[in-house]
């Protein structure tokens, strides 16, 4: 073979492989259905939710179950009715539910919240979607705080053969480790506890995000994502989201990513969510 050759031979083999590991990344990488959060649009238990989400091109809407105002609102069947209304005339899906309000009245200290996830499985149930977030934030946080981790623990317990029964995955979303987060669900003893994860949340509270992902990721732990980097468009604050991708491609992940927030201070959501939702798909859609 003389060096002509050789050159030759040695381009064909460089292309093929080149051609191999572009066909591997293709195949392994995904692509997730964007929406937003309906307290991010200002539009929480609002079925105009589903008409501005489909004005800036989101695909879903996570709904509220409640509000200060309306504190079951989901648990009537005329809310679940307009809602459902709302999504088959946009054409925006149901992406999943959401119970914000345990950050005032948290699910370790207020018995009635017991029935509010109770109610909200019924609600998934009836809306044909099957991811409920419960929130873990400001009254209801619970890092150093055994005793109320000791009480989540026994009610979700509780909540967990209604949630299993129904095929909705109850989704936690706090300022805890994933460490912590899976001492939780292992003492649950329920596959349809899994962790509801904000990278911004976990960095804020001083955890390796990129450490975080695989260990939750390889159990398949992940039900759901937020996207935000507080008051920050997506892609202009601190947080590595093409990197944040490529983890949860490897961890197999295909769920929905639900961009919350991400509004600089004086922006409005018309201002700022047709830029998020763009990053967002050129991202991860």
């Amino acid at each position: 073979m003389n060096r002509r050759e050789a050159i030759s031979q040695l381009s064909v083999l460089t292309a093929a492989l080149a051609s191999t590991q572009d066909s591997f990344s293709m195949t392994n990488r995904s692509n997730y259905q964007i929406g937003a959060c309906d307290w991010s649009l200002h539009l929480n238990c609002n079925p105009e939710a589903f008409n501005y989400a489909k004005k800036i091109g989101l695909e879903g809407v996570q709904v509220s179950y409640n509000s200060k105002t309306d504190l079951n609102y989901l648990s009537r069947p005329e809310n679940r009715q307009a809602i459902l209304a709302a999504s088959k005339r946009t054409g925006v899906k149901i992406a999943s539910l959401a119970i914000g309000m345990l950050n005032e009245v948290p699910l370790k200290s207020e018995a009635k919240t017991v029935e509010w996830v109770s109610e909200s499985i019924d609600a998934a149930k009836a809306l044909g979607t099957n991811v409920i977030l419960l929130a873990f934030f400001g009254k209801g946080d619970l890092r150093k705080d055994d005793a109320g981790k000791k009480v989540v623990t026994e009610r979700l317990k509780q909540l967990a053969p209604k949630a299993e029964k129904q095929g909705i995955i109850l989704g936690i979303e706090s300022y805890l480790s994933a460490e912590e987060h899976i001492e939780i669900i292992e003492a649950v003893g329920s596959s349809n506890l899994q962790v509801y994860y904000d990278p911004r949340n976990s960095a804020d509270a001083g955890y390796d995000i990129y450490k975080e992902i695989p260990m939750l990721g390889k159990r398949k732990l992940i039900c759901e994502i937020h996207l935000k980097d507080n008051e920050f468009l997506l892609g202009q604050g601190t947080m590595d989201w093409p990197r944040i991708k490529g983890l949860l491609d490897e961890s197999g992940y295909k769920g929905w990513a639900q961009i919350e927030w991400s509004q600089p201070k004086g922006k409005s959501v018309d201002e700022t969510y047709p830029q998020n939702v763009s990053y967002a798909k050129k991202i991860f859609g």
